[in-house]
């Protein structure tokens, strides 16, 4: 791997990318600093401006300006993509609590497979949709970004990631969807939170049965009280190593098997099963599920989701250090799609919810819990009630386990339809 990169082959300002590297993480911890309020100005910013916009376009900013030069720099590859992202993937997907999911009542489950469902068919009635009305918006490789974005609402943020490596989508494409990313799903979150006051005439129009969520308080609030604990170094130190511990064995794994796929079956390269890096996705998201099912999903009280959510930062400002930002609104059609997309998941999500007369909670948590994942799920529960918000993250961290497998075949199908 090297370090430093040549500067014949940069004009940039910074072509060593130790000093880049220092340079990114002063920039997240500066992010992260000012979106904690320290002062009342900041509180009103980010208010409007979410903190993850920002990690991703201020390194745009730095690349298009000429002070780094992202697409010769190893940061993003190898560092960022191959060893940051698996890690992520192992240590957000370590927490799921499938036993507790499953106690929160069949309704929840039910509304929350049908808003993936929602996603699904949004994505697909948005491309023909646009097909029609709208030909150039769906054309060339559309429809690869779209794959990336259902990671995103599907999943979260190291779910896109994997899409976007998966059908290497330019990173100039990949940045438009980024903004219809935070652009829709930052109104529906709006939307959820201003609800989420007016929840309980809401249910009472609906005649939604809630007794439900009074259990789910209860239980929340004993395991909480039972199990967090500050995290000593030995914790940290074993969170490390099981992360980045699965990334080496899940790449020592997937070379071979990729090699295999490629030599003995024909259809490999259609689905991507060639690709060494498509197995080190699948196998980092299988050992962090297994692993759930041991006790080392007690690690995640002390910080495992956070350790992963570092790493998933580092990579969202890495892939923004390749965007040119100059070209980043040239397609404002994909806010289009993107409309029609959520108004297809929100349609799904309502019909679904009146049919068994679910409460608006789980419309929103199983919303958040796909469209904004473990990152913005707990904030909606939380606005129904405090001590909901462990469901917000249960949902959302789901959603990181399935995000990259759903996203994944969608993609293939909006290959199909793009004739691609």
């Amino acid at each position: 791997m090297a370090i430093v990169t040549d500067p014949a082959a940069s004009t940039a300002l910074i072509s060593n990318d130790i000093v880049v590297f220092g340079l990114i993480a002063a920039t997240l911890g500066l992010i992260f600093w000012l979106a904690s309020g320290p002062t009342p100005f900041w509180k009103k910013v980010f208010a409007w401006v979410p903190a993850l916009l920002l990690c991703y376009f201020i390194p745009a900013f730095y690349n298009t300006a000429g002070l780094i030069d992202g697409e010769n720099s190893a940061l993003y590859n190898p560092v960022a993509s191959r060893v940051l992202l698996p890690a992520a993937l192992v240590l957000l997907t370590l927490s799921i609590d499938l036993k507790g999911i499953l106690k929160l009542g069949p309704r929840l489950l039910f509304v929350y497979c049908m808003a993936t469902v929602g996603i699904v068919l949004g994505a697909i009635v948005s491309f023909q949709v646009m097909a029609w009305v709208w030909p150039s918006a769906v054309a060339g490789d559309t429809w690869k970004g779209m794959a990336a974005l259902a990671g995103s609402w599907i999943g979260g943020g190291a779910n896109m990631v994997a899409m976007r490596e998966v059908y290497q989508v330019d990173a100039t494409l990949f940045g438009q969807f980024a903004v219809v990313d935070v652009a829709i799903a930052s109104m529906l979150l709006a939307t959820w939170l201003f609800l989420a006051n007016r929840s309980a005439q809401i249910d009472a129009r609906s005649g939604a049965d809630t007794s439900a969520i009074d259990d789910m308080k209860a239980r929340i609030s004993a395991y909480e009280a039972a199990n967090a604990r500050i995290p000593a170094l030995t914790d940290l130190m074993v969170i490390i190593g099981v992360g980045f511990g699965i990334v080496g064995l899940a790449h020592a794994v997937a070379a071979p098997v990729a090699a295999w796929f490629a030599d003995n079956v024909a259809a490999a390269p259609q689905f991507s099963l060639d690709s060494s890096f498509v197995w080190v996705v699948l196998l980092a998201t299988a050992g962090g599920l297994g692993l759930s099912f041991t006790r080392a999903r007690k690690l995640e009280n002390a910080g495992a989701s956070r350790v992963g959510t570092v790493c998933l930062y580092f990579l969202i400002a890495s892939i923004g250090m390749q965007m040119d930002f100059t070209k980043l609104f040239d397609r404002p059609e994909l806010i289009l799609i993107g409309l029609i997309w959520m108004l297809v998941h929100v349609g799904v999500l309502w019909f679904s919810a009146r049919l068994v007369k679910a409460p608006l909670f789980f419309m929103a948590v199983g919303s958040q819990g796909n469209v904004g994942a473990a990152a913005s799920a707990p904030v909606v529960a939380a606005a129904f009630h405090p001590t909901l918000a462990p469901v917000g993250v249960l949902l959302g961290t789901v959603g990181y386990a399935t995000g990259t497998v759903v996203a994944y075949w969608l993609g293939q199908l909006l290959r199909v339809m793009a004739g691609a």
